[in-house]
């Protein structure tokens, strides 16, 4: 704390911490000041914004004693001029802005005032040191029509939301459903080729198969006829060949077959078949 003290009706000292010596009848302590920060909160006053919106604005205001003297002696009722000052700032300052921005520069708000309120305060012995606006109450109609605004909002962002995960649903499903589709697709035609591929080397196995058959018989009746030639013909082999031949053709589909009358009808077929032999 700090002390003002006047002698015979003027100003003499301002103690502090210490020992002091005061004189009877002639010193008196005029004012005990609190050297602390100190907090004002001033009550809801009525402002018009630049539109023409009337509101309440409460501001709380952290200030501090500095001169005692200057405090004691440049205003009276300081806290009192504080408060009208604080009006009159916030009047001038809500004055040239709009509903819309008051509701969302409190900061530029509270720097105004503070700039404002401690030069002003300066020659009072006073230091601002912060300024807050505490509420903003528009009037009624206005605070139920942005309750209402608020309420669109959320439920439009609830919409939007609610659309987009709609749609990146119906995305992802729709390329799930093209992918699944994709690889069926592959995997018909993977099946294709190798049916494919399975039936041409089943034809080419098969086709290999009869042309091994086919030069295997070739081979047989190339080493028939070469093993005839070395042993030589006979009469008894060419009758036996006649017999066998007979055979065959009695084995097959023919209706009728004609055997020579004597042995020398088998001759002359053994002869031609000599023959023919050792022409090939």
């Amino acid at each position: 704390h700090a002390y003002v003290i006047e002698r015979l009706g003027a100003y003499q000292a301002t103690w502090s911490v210490g020992v002091h010596v005061k004189v009877p009848l002639i010193d008196r302590i005029v004012k005990k000041i609190s050297l602390k920060e100190q907090v004002i909160d001033f009550p809801p006053q009525p402002v018009i914004t630049k539109d023409n919106v009337t509101m309440q604005i409460d501001t709380v205001i952290f200030f501090q004693i500095t001169d005692p003297k200057l405090y004691t002696y440049g205003v009276e009722r300081p806290i009192s001029a504080i408060d009208y000052l604080t009006q009159t700032t916030l009047r001038n300052i809500i004055g040239d802005l709009e509903l819309d921005e008051t509701l969302t520069s409190r900061e530029i708000i509270n720097t105004k005032m503070r700039a404002v309120l401690d030069d002003a305060t300066d020659s009072w012995g006073i230091k601002i040191n912060r300024v807050e606006v505490k509420n903003i109450l528009p009037p009624k109609e206005i605070q139920t029509a942005m309750e209402k605004q608020m309420k669109a909002e959320r439920e439009k962002r609830e919409a939007i939301l609610i659309a987009e995960g709609q749609k990146s649903s119906a995305i992802l499903v729709a390329q799930g459903n093209k992918e699944a589709m994709i690889l069926q697709a592959e995997a018909e035609k993977q099946a294709a080729i190798l049916r494919a591929e399975a039936k041409k080397e089943a034809s080419i196995r098969e086709a290999e198969g009869e042309a091994e058959a086919i030069l295997n018989i070739q081979r047989a009746t190339a080493e028939g006829l070469r093993m005839i030639k070395e042993v030589g013909l006979n009469k008894e082999v060419l009758t036996l060949k006649s017999f066998e031949s007979f055979e065959k053709a009695a084995n097959g589909q023919a209706t009728k077959i004609i055997i020579p009358s004597d042995i020398q009808g088998l001759a002359g077929l053994s002869k031609a078949l000599t023959e023919t032999i050792k022409e090939e």
